[in-house]
């Protein structure tokens, strides 16, 4: 697959503004890219500045409960949602892009970590490079796309989707996904795309962070650990903060988190069902989803039936039964990725060959709270002192799209008027 690399003219250019610490390393995976050409037009030049940064696993209560005092503080200038829903499943990849598409993961193509497309006949898996940096697989327009298609320069320090070449962009500036530079260096390189001349000055900057999603996955989302890895989510943002205000440039923050984390039943997992011929179906999924996709559609019924006799601690749906709530039904499927046959299991329950790790995500965020996801935003752009009530993460997306003066240039499932309330006239 064809990545951009700039011209050697322009690495000298702008050798010490574009992370030079980087090119300096052996590790090709921590060196920045950069596509040629792209430049602010006059008018996006004059627009806000916007840095979206997403603390994977970040639970709604994380930042009261462990006292996140620095963003506590930021967003108290702000606003702070009671929580944000995440989309069905709660998982990372699939609300990473919902956040950035505004759209359901059904609807972007994302719908799980790993999945089977069934017109490929090839399986998606966030942990496949090939296919990660492969826009083929992405639907919807992120918003990085969508900023350099209306010729505003982006950047991206790590989001889903933002290796790959999707509707054949990607942002101006961006790193392949590793975990091998650190926070400080993440900072001092925002900040060097904050220092280019304004033609070539990124407006929307993505920042990801990895914690404390892994800390609450072995440890659980009440150990130290957890808490720790919390804390320095919380000194990272205020290290940032801190260093966007010397530039004096007018930046909004949201930081968000794709879902939450709870504890299971890790005494009692569920096996797979005896029902569940392996060799007849294919299943990209497990933990909290068992999706099982027919090599022949005739073995589709007879398991079904099957699995809604011996049904416990799990919920079975045919494809076009799943719950309207979900927005995962095969009318919802855009790109045929559902399987024929999801198993649901009802928490604290998992689906297991082995004892359960500590923590876990994927659940329904309607009925387990502990799914739910952190919105704080504050900035120039914000009203201040607000807070708010819990809305879907589809609406973040059209939020940003209206504080850029960006065109949505197809439909989406978020809705402008949901958050459009919590910004400044």
């Amino acid at each position: 697959m064809r990545l951009y690399f700039s011209s050697l003219v322009n690495r000298l250019i702008f050798a010490f503004v574009l992370a030079a610490p980087f090119y300096s390393t052996a590790q090709t995976d921590t060196l920045q890219q950069v596509v040629p050409g792209p430049q602010n037009t006059k008018a996006q030049q004059g627009k806000p500045y916007v840095i979206l940064i997403s603390a994977d696993g970040f639970r709604y209560d994380y930042a009261q409960k462990y006292g996140a005092t620095n963003l506590l503080a930021l967003s108290s200038q702000g606003v702070q949602a009671e929580s944000m829903i995440p989309s069905f499943p709660s998982v990372t990849f699939p609300n990473h892009y919902t956040l950035v598409t505004g759209m359901y993961p059904s609807h972007h193509g994302l719908v799980n970590n790993s999945f089977y497309d069934k017109q490929r006949a090839e399986r998606y898996s966030m942990g496949a490079k090939e296919k990660v940096r492969d826009g083929s697989w992405y639907g919807g327009t992120p918003l990085w796309v969508l900023a350099e298609q209306q010729q505003m320069v982006a950047a991206s320090m790590f989001w889903v989707g933002s290796e790959a070449d999707i509707k054949g962009v990607r942002p101006s500036y961006y790193y392949n996904y590793t975990e091998k530079i650190s926070s400080e260096q993440k900072i001092q390189t925002v900040i060097n795309w904050l220092k280019l001349p304004e033609e070539k000055r990124p407006h929307l900057i993505t920042f990801y962070l990895s914690e404390p999603d892994h800390a609450g996955h072995v440890y659980g989302p009440d150990a130290a650990q957890t808490i720790a890895a919390v804390k320095e989510v919380d000194a990272t943002i205020y290290r940032l903060t801190e260093a966007v205000k010397a530039t004096g440039l007018p930046v909004n923050f949201i930081f968000v988190s794709d879902h939450g984390m709870t504890a299971v039943d890790r005494e009692n997992p569920i096996g797979l069902p005896a029902a569940i011929d392996p060799d007849k179906f294919i299943i990209p999924t497990s933990g909290t989803m068992v999706d099982l996709h027919a090599k022949n559609k005739a073995d589709i019924i007879p398991v079904y039936k099957q699995l809604k006799v011996t049904e416990k601690d799990y919920k079975v749906y045919l494809k076009k039964n799943v719950p309207r709530k979900y927005n995962y039904r095969s009318k919802d499927d855009r790109m045929n990725r559902i399987g024929d046959i999801l198993l649901v299991p009802e928490w604290p329950k998992v689906f297991s060959q082995r004892k359960p790790g500590m923590g876990y995500h994927g659940f329904d965020p309607k009925v387990v709270k502990d799914m739910h996801a952190t919105f704080y935003a504050w900035g120039p752009a914000f009203k201040s002192g607000m807070k708010i009530k819990s809305f879907e993460n589809i609406h973040v997306y059209p939020l940003i799209t209206e504080i850029l003066g960006l065109q949505q240039t197809e439909k989406v499932d978020g809705n402008k008027k949901v958050l459009k309330g919590i910004l400044k006239k």
